[in-house]
């Protein structure tokens, strides 16, 4: 059975041994031997009256098997239901830069306005200049808001409305690597790693789904964990047990395959 390697090798074996497909350079038998911590060391086999060489460069020149069909090594996440048993709320909603916002004051609309969150994190209406809004919920900037308008006005009435939704870093989850479309996504209660692999299309041709990890800060213990994720498994095969809950701020790294 052929194995593609990636665009220029294809290797596959029959009765005579292993060989290789090269698109550049046609198809050549290897040799085989094993070499220090199960890696498979590969090259050309000697031809008489021909100049022999390596199939590429170092990159090429061992292939990793046991890595390639194996999984990442590290803790495992709990794993989720295709489907929330019981929706709940997520996390308060923070403002972020390049939210579409609307201002409401009661009886007052001349004082609103409908402001996008500058890049500084800052927004400007009526009768206010430069306030932070970045980091705020909104009923936080709602209560800002009216501490300034109250000024002016008496006991104005404020509300946030978040139109557009972007979010801060710490709000969105980060799919890189081998995927489709990599992404940076906003994040949604309940959302699991399925969830977030359908938004960037899924696992690109060459990707180790199963070598997949999960960067998540611990804000109790004030750290970085990483842990193991099994998108092969979960994508390809169906595994339910392979799909667990997301959190805000979560990074999805997806490395890729020799094979």
């Amino acid at each position: 059975m052929p194995i593609k390697a990636n665009a220029i090798f294809t290797f596959f074996n029959d009765s005579g041994g292993w060989f290789c497909q090269a698109s550049c350079c046609g198809l050549y038998p290897l040799q085989m031997w094993p070499g220090a911590n199960g890696v498979v060391q590969m090259s050309k086999v000697r031809r008489r009256g021909s100049f022999t060489s390596l199939i590429a460069g170092s990159a090429m020149a061992t292939l990793a098997l046991a890595g390639c069909a194996g999984s990442a090594s590290g803790p495992e996440l709990p794993p989720a239901s295709f489907v929330s048993l019981q929706e709940g709320p997520g996390e308060e909603y923070v403002i972020g830069p390049l939210d579409e916002l609307t201002i409401f004051v009661w009886r007052n609309p001349e004082l609103g306005a409908k402001v996008r969150v500058r890049p500084d994190g800052r927004i400007t209406t009526p009768l206010i200049t430069d306030m932070p809004a970045v980091g705020k919920t909104p009923s936080m900037l709602a209560e800002d808001v009216r501490l300034q308008l109250s000024q002016y006005i008496e006991e104005p009435l404020v509300s946030v409305i978040i139109n557009t939704f972007a979010g801060t870093f710490s709000q969105q989850v980060r799919i890189v690597g081998a995927t489709e479309k990599p992404a940076s996504i906003p994040y949604r209660a309940n959302m699991t790693v399925l969830d977030a692999m359908i938004a960037v299309g899924g696992l690109s041709e060459f990707a180790a789904g199963n070598r997949a990890r999960l960067i998540r800060f611990d804000k109790q213990a004030g750290k970085q964990k990483e842990f193991s994720l099994r998108l092969g498994d979960l994508l390809k095969k169906g595994e339910s047990k392979a799909n667990v809950m997301l959190k805000p701020g979560d990074v999805i790294i997806i490395p890729e395959s020799m094979f």
